[in-house]
């Protein structure tokens, strides 16, 4: 906020969204600080880029105006997005009862000897898409905060996470001693072939044996 001996200005520079192709407003607030009328104008540096309404008026004593400054569409940004605009406000004592009407160029001419106060205000370009704002404590090498909203989800995909494993787990166990009980049996049933393969060979030398033995007996009659 500017303040003057009868105007205060709010805000101390005029902020435009800059976006290219597209109008951009802003609005400053002129309050009248003393009892009497004030007379203002508003001047640019730059009249065919900006429409300023009112561009003048009358303040009533211990009231507010409301100025609009409207900037035209732009084809091309300024460099660094810089802008040299200016803007100048001046204020003076008017008659009591004076009117819009009532206005005219001679009131802001010095050379009378009228007060007349004169501020500056800068123009501030803002980008129209500002890139999004850090998170609460973001800073480098703290992480940023997590809502409870966040938190519940993340426990909750942790609890079905778990779950999955020990799932996992349990089929792993069950998988295991499937297979043990597989191979105790493979090896139940070698051992059960041996054995019989083992019987099957004495049989046939005892029968061979006994043939062998009738033969011998019958040559042995004979001879």
């Amino acid at each position: 906020m500017i303040m003057g001996d009868l105007i205060s200005i709010h805000p101390s520079d005029l902020k435009f969204p800059f976006e290219l192709r597209k109008q951009s407003s802003c609005s400053m607030q002129l309050t009248n600080k003393t009892e009497k009328y004030v007379a203002f104008k508003v001047k640019t540096t730059n009249p065919k880029k900006y429409c300023v309404r009112p561009n003048s008026g009358i303040v009533l004593p211990g009231s507010t105006c409301n100025v609009t400054v409207t900037m035209q569409a732009q084809k091309e940004a300024p460099p660094d997005m810089q802008c040299r605009d200016k803007f100048l406000i001046q204020s003076v004592v008017a008659p009591v009862g004076a009117t819009n009407k009532d206005i005219t160029p001679e009131m802001f001419n010095k050379e009378d000897g009228r007060v007349v106060d004169e501020f500056k205000l800068r123009v501030i370009y803002i980008p129209a898409n500002p890139p999004s704002p850090v998170p609460e404590g973001s800073e480098e090498g703290t992480p940023p905060r997590t809502s409870v909203h966040e938190n519940g989800n993340q426990n909750s995909c942790f609890d079905d996470a778990l779950s999955v494993i020990s799932k996992l787990t349990e089929e792993k166990s069950s998988a295991l001693q499937q297979n043990q009980r597989l191979r105790q049996e493979l090896e139940l049933m070698r051992k059960d072939i041996s054995k019989s393969r083992a019987g099957g060979f004495s049989l046939s030398v005892v029968v061979l044996v006994a043939l062998l033995g009738v033969l011998i007996g019958y040559l042995v009659k004979r001879g």
